[in-house]
């Protein structure tokens, strides 16, 4: 347990950050499933407009720390090749 001032503060930091975090986790997924959705239907003009809007949602995240920029780009890359595989 944190004992000094200057810990009982990152304590209570950590514990705001950690629920900014999930949230932003959170939208990112639900980007992602949108996009996943859309190729399972098959249908590749609302994959691609799905995909266009995970793309900057998932690069914030990676400006917020949430994801390492390697790790958004390698998905993107997934999911556009996916996309592109519809047509």
């Amino acid at each position: 347990m944190a004992n000094s001032p200057q810990a009982k503060k990152r304590a209570r930091q950590i514990e705001r950050r950690t629920e900014v975090n999930k949230a932003r986790r959170s939208r990112i997924r639900t980007f992602l499933r949108k996009v996943e959705e859309a190729i399972e239907g098959g249908d590749q003009a609302v994959a691609a407009a799905a995909l266009k809007e995970v793309q900057p949602e998932m690069m914030r995240g990676v400006t917020k720390g949430v994801l390492h920029k390697n790790t958004a780009s390698r998905k993107i890359s997934r999911l556009a090749a996916r996309v592109k595989a519809l047509a």
